[in-house]
């Protein structure tokens, strides 16, 4: 994302969130916990310009999500969008899901890594926003469940066709979003759908322990790491390897390769710089 910006400033105050900062570590909070966390209007669109914002703040290193109260995120709310969605016309309705794929997008392109801190529910666009996510550290509450289909919708929803295949195999994937059964955690770990699984109740500590682990680390590394995870997923070995090459000479270029050498000769930790 570019970190030019317009005639907008930013803001600190989003509504339909709870945003902290702590030394590079920026912990986003879905704070609905009366109803699971579930996504609004309002919701998407601040995850979807939050993300755009610390894109842009270089001061941000690492990104956990989590949910407060008993859930993770129990997706759409269904009075506020599904009811909503059914007296729009096809325009608004495209509209519409272009926006959540915009937050999907966000995560995935977004320069810093993004950690899930998933306990109970992680339901729908709940599941989608945690797979998109870089790590998913979960506890053993935590169930996962993409519910397209049992909407009457199509279980490719915010991407997650693309995504869930990728992680966890085709074979997972298609049972996994064509009968939108809960996947609880021992089986989520099983088949790479988790991170890492912690004791019960200690998501929220283990994501902020890998947050700053990250945030301490060589940040431009870890953001050109991210960027061809995610753009190599389609290229062929070639055009791929070229990519890695043009990167690699650009970060060979820069002030933590240096640094690492100048600490490896003097037998001290290297203090990255992000540069």
């Amino acid at each position: 994302m570019s970190p030019f910006t317009g005639s907008a400033t930013r803001t600190p105050d989003w509504r339909h969130l709870r945003l902290t900062v702590d030394e590079g570590v920026a912990t986003v909070t879905l704070a609905r916990p009366d109803k699971l966390n579930a996504l609004t209007f309002g919701a998407y669109a601040d995850l979807r310009d939050l993300l755009a914002e610390l894109s842009r703040d270089k001061s941000v290193r690492a990104l956990v999500l989590g949910g407060e109260g008993r859930g993770f995120c129990s997706g759409g709310d269904v009075d506020e969008i599904i009811g909503a969605t059914l007296a729009m016309d096809t325009a608004q309705l495209l509209d519409f899901n272009r926006m959540t794929g915009q937050v999907v997008r966000a995560i995935r392109e977004c320069p810093f890594p993004v950690i899930a801190a998933v306990h109970g529910v992680a339901a729908g666009a709940g599941a989608v926003l945690a797979l998109a996510s870089d790590f998913r550290v979960a506890d053993p509450s935590a169930r996962f469940s993409f519910l397209f289909t049992r909407v009457g919708l199509s279980g490719g929803d915010m991407g997650a066709a693309y995504l869930l295949p990728r992680v966890v195999g085709l074979g997972h994937a298609t049972r996994l979003l064509m009968l939108g059964e809960p996947v609880r955690a021992p089986e989520a770990e099983r088949i790479g759908l988790i991170s890492e699984l912690t004791e019960e109740g200690g998501a929220a500590q283990a994501a902020q322990t890998l947050a700053r682990r990250l945030a301490d680390g060589p940040a431009l590394a870890y953001a050109q790491t991210k960027a061809l995870l995610t753009s190599e997923l389609d290229m062929p070995l070639a055009a791929a390897i070229e990519l890695d090459a043009s990167t690699q000479a650009l970060l060979m270029n820069g002030e933590d390769y240096a640094e690492f050498h100048a600490a490896f000769t003097e037998k001290r930790p290297p203090k990255w710089q992000g540069r």
